[in-house]
């Protein structure tokens, strides 16, 4: 068996209260790193399951990632607690449905806030630190990013800009040891998508050449493969782990 062995390196995940965020930062985590949690704010019984993988393997610091402020402040906690960045994962999102003309303005800006300046504010403060020992940056899209999907023109447009960022970030980190590819997830049983209509889960599943939604750990394990050597050549990818989906 296979085994990957990330000890004596240092992971970054946002987003990592629940969900698909959570799931890859336990990954990190049990393959031997140690792991930054961000989120907007994070319940108690999150960090107790870093306890149960390896004790001390996971820190929590909470704030609004789309704010160039604490994404500053957070790396500076980062670097004076660790003197090392080896991966990110800029998993932060939110989604917002609307049909075109009835999307609000401010679900349009918070989403592309939320969704894609974020990415783009924390990849320019990880790279600093991560210039020192290259790294891997893994930017969590969407299926629906390279696809798109009616009645969610704000989501498709956030995650198809990041697959640009992407990229553009890959072309011009390349020379530094940052590797940076993305994972394009499918229709994943989060929190997230519980809030979709049941008429539209059941159309969804249709669409699903495997005939079932995927689970955040599927995600996890794509996570692990960008995050590791096993990875080491491979830079400006999107992959897409949906089951076979066809939009």
């Amino acid at each position: 068996m296979l085994t990957v062995d990330l000890s004596g390196r240092v992971a970054l995940v946002t987003g990592a209260s629940r969900g698909i965020g959570l799931a890859i930062a336990l990954k990190l985590a049990e393959a031997g790193a140690s792991v930054v949690l961000t989120a907007r704010s994070m319940e108690d019984d999150v960090l107790q399951q870093f306890e149960a993988v390896r004790p001390s393997s996971a820190i929590a610091i909470c704030g609004a990632i789309e704010q160039p402020a604490f994404v500053s402040d957070l790396l500076k906690q980062i670097f004076a607690r660790f003197k090392r960045l080896d991966v990110l994962v800029n998993n932060a999102g939110i989604m917002r449905p609307g049909v075109i003309g009835m999307i609000a303005a401010d679900d349009i800006n918070e989403t592309l806030h939320v969704n894609l300046g974020s990415v783009i504010h924390v990849t320019q403060a990880a790279a600093r630190l991560m210039g020192r020992t290259g790294g891997s940056i893994i930017n969590i899209s969407s299926i629906v990013g390279v696809q798109g999907t009616a009645g969610q023109l704000a989501y498709a447009a956030s995650k198809a800009g990041v697959i640009g960022v992407t990229k553009a970030s890959a072309k011009e980190l390349a020379p530094k040891g940052i590797r940076v590819n993305a994972i394009a997830p499918g229709y994943i049983q989060t929190q997230m998508t519980a809030n979709l209509g049941e008429d539209v889960k059941a159309k969804t599943l249709q669409t699903i050449g495997m005939g079932r939604a995927g689970v955040p750990a599927e995600i996890a394990d794509a996570a692990l493969f960008f995050a590791s050597d096993l990875s080491a050549y491979v830079t400006g990818q999107v992959l897409g782990v949906d089951g076979g989906m066809v939009l």
